[in-house]
């Protein structure tokens, strides 16, 4: 199993909005959060209610590991 770096979970995360939001919405995406202090904990509290366990998401994340083999 290879962990990926921090420049291929850049690129990943780029591809990802760029997907879900276009080229120009991505930067204003990103523009906005640079430009507001911004607590990743908190907002995810506010905005997802349907929160699993630690260990869960772990087991989500390994179950996807071993799928990407």
């Amino acid at each position: 199993m290879s962990i990926a770096t921090d420049t291929e979970i850049k690129l990943k995360g780029m591809e990802a909005l760029i997907s879900a939001l276009g080229e120009v919405e991505a930067e204003k995406f990103i523009s906005l959060i640079l430009r507001e202090p911004f607590d990743y904990s908190e907002w995810q509290s506010k905005n997802f209610t349907d929160q699993i366990s630690v260990r869960d998401l772990s087991a989500k994340a390994m179950a996807n590991v071993e799928r990407n083999r």
